[in-house]
């Protein structure tokens, strides 16, 4: 075993937490590379005009796609997605950090602020 297979068993056993390993990057690419395109705002634009057409465009798979439509950041991530390359389609879709960090961890919105503000507290 090499040391790179050390670590990355050794993450993998982090419980609840998804791992963005080298079998994540290549399950992931078709949907990191559509959110890596969204850094040029014609292909924000592109997106927003044609869902569908702008996944199709990339390949991405039933999956990833479901996973769009339903703007489930979970999902996407465990379909591969990268969390800094989804940040660009989370900004298309209206979602901000907290959205997402209440969506990753299973409460709402407010239960996510709230738990941020009484973390803050304990400082």
């Amino acid at each position: 075993m090499t040391r790179a297979d050390s670590i990355s068993s050794r993450a993998q056993e982090i419980f609840g937490t998804p791992v963005f390993d080298g079998a994540a990057a290549v399950r992931g690419y078709a949907l990191n590379a559509m959110c890596f395109s969204f850094n040029k705002k014609e292909n924000r634009e592109a997106f927003q005009r044609d869902e569908e057409a702008y996944m199709r465009q990339f390949r991405l798979s039933p999956e990833q796609a479901d996973a769009v439509r339903a703007r489930n950041v979970a999902a996407m991530i465990d379909a591969g997605g990268n969390i800094y390359y989804l940040a660009k389609l989370a900004g298309i879709l209206g979602l901000g950090v907290q959205d997402i960090g209440a969506a990753l961890t299973g409460v709402s919105v407010d239960a996510f602020k709230q738990k941020l503000l009484n973390a803050g507290k304990d400082n």
